[in-house]
C-alpha cells in the first residue's frame, strides 16, 4: 500500500515534521496519521468518525483550541473544501504549516489554483493520482480567506441548507415527487438518510397520523440544520450510519431517498444497502417507501429482502416504489 503523501513529503525531507499537535479536518479513516504525530480528527460524516474512534484516535466534530499545524483532507465540494482551508488556519499559529491534500477526481488542482492565487504555496506533490499542497500561514489572514467560511443559508423554499452539501438549492426533485406520491402513514416512522430535513418537516406538516418520525443522518451538520427546520415535537435526530442503525423498535414506515455516489463516484451499492437495513428494521407489517433515478438498478435488491413491492409511479426520470412484508424483519 503506497503510504499518504504527507508520510511521502516528511520522508522525501519536503517538509519538517510538525513538532506540535495536528489538526486533521474532514479526517478520513482509511488515512495513516502517524508520521505527523498526535492528531486531533475532525470529522462529521459519522462512518468515519466512528472508525476513527474504534481505532484510538481523538476525534471531534467541530474544531476546537490551537495546534502546531493543520491538514485538510478535501471533499467533492469546493465551497466546503474552502471554508475547512479557512477554518483550518484560524487554528494554527502564524508560521504554522498548513497542508491540503485530495485526490484528483475530487477537485484537488482546482483547490491548489485557489490557493495560489491567495498564498505563497511552498510546494505541491503529486503522487497515486492526488496531489499535497503545503504553505505556511501567514500573519494576516486575507479577507478573500475569511470569505471561505460557509454558514448555513436559508432558501426560497423555507429550509436552511448547508452550502457544499446535498441538494443546497432546494429539495431534491426526487424527494419532492416521494412526498406527492406517499400515502397516510401511521404509527412510527423513519426518514432513512434524512439530509437536512425535507422529506421529514412535509410529510409531518401534511399528515397528523404519524406518532412520531425519527430522522437518520450521517452528515452532522446537515442533521443540524434538520433540527432548525423542523420544529415537530414528533421528530426525534440521530447522528448516525443508516447502515448500521438500529432503532429501540422496529418501524411501521421507513422513507429514503438514498444516497448513490462516494466522492463523486456512482455506487448504487449505497442504496443497497439502505434498502436491506430498511427491511431489518421495520415491523412485520411495515412499508418501506423509496425514491431512486431511473438508471439505479435496486429492482433486485428489493426483491430480495422484500416479500411484495409495486412502483407508486415513474416520472421525470425517477421510480417512486413501496415495498411491504420485509424478509428480515426486527434487529
Amino acid at each position: 500500500m503506497t503510504p499518504d503523501r504527507w508520510t511521502l513529503a516528511i520522508e522525501g525531507g519536503e517538509f519538517e515534521p510538525p513538532g506540535g499537535p495536528v489538526l486533521v479536518l474532514h479526517a478520513r479513516a482509511d488515512s495513516d496519521f502517524v508520521s505527523l504525530g498526535p492528531v486531533t480528527c475532525v470529522q462529521g460524516f459519522a462512518p468515519d468518525y466512528d472508525r476513527l474512534a474504534a481505532r484510538g484516535e481523538t476525534v471531534m466534530v467541530e474544531p476546537e483550541g490551537s495546534y502546531a499545524a493543520a491538514l485538510v483532507q478535501i471533499t467533492k465540494s469546493r465551497a466546503g473544501t474552502l471554508s475547512a482551508i479557512a477554518e483550518a488556519l484560524g487554528h494554527i499559529p502564524p508560521g504554522g504549516l498548513l497542508m491540503v491534500d485530495g485526490q484528483k477526481d475530487e477537485g484537488i488542482e482546482a483547490i491548489v489554483k485557489q490557493l495560489r492565487l491567495v498564498f505563497e504555496v511552498d510546494g505541491v506533490m503529486s503522487k497515486s493520482h492526488g496531489k499535497l499542497a503545503w504553505l505556511r500561514r501567514p500573519a494576516d489572514m486575507p479577507q478573500q480567506v475569511v470569505n471561505w467560511i460557509v454558514a448555513p443559508e436559508p432558501g426560497m423554499h423555507g429550509y436552511l441548507t448547508i452550502p457544499g452539501g446535498f441538494s443546497v438549492d432546494g429539495p431534491d426533485r426526487g424527494s419532492e415527487l416521494l412526498v406527492a406520491l406517499l400515502p397516510e402513514l401511521k404509527g412510527r416512522v423513519a426518514d432513512w438518510g434524512a439530509g437536512w430535513g425535507y422529506i421529514a418537516g412535509e410529510i409531518l406538516a401534511e399528515q397528523d397520523t404519524i406518532d412520531s418520525l425519527d430522522l437518520i443522518e450521517a452528515d452532522h451538520g446537515m442533521l443540524d440544520a434538520a433540527k432548525i427546520n423542523i420544529d415537530d415535537p414528533r421528530a426525534t435526530f440521530h447522528w448516525a450510519d443508516v447502515t448500521r442503525f438500529t432503532p429501540d423498535a422496529p418501524y411501521d414506515a421507513i422513507l429514503c431517498n438514498p444516497p448513490f455516489h462516494t466522492g463523486r463516484r456512482a455506487d448504487p451499492g449505497l442504496g443497497r444497502a439502505f434498502i436491506q437495513s430498511a427491511a431489518r428494521n421495520l415491523a412485520s407489517k411495515g412499508r418501506f417507501f423509496m425514491v431512486a433515478n431511473r438508471h439505479l438498478p435496486y429492482e433486485d435488491t428489493l426483491k430480495a429482502v422484500f416479500g411484495t413491492g409495486r412502483m407508486l409511479g415513474e416520472l421525470e426520470g425517477y421510480k417512486i416504489y413501496e415495498a411491504a412484508k420485509p424478509k428480515k424483519v426486527g434487529r
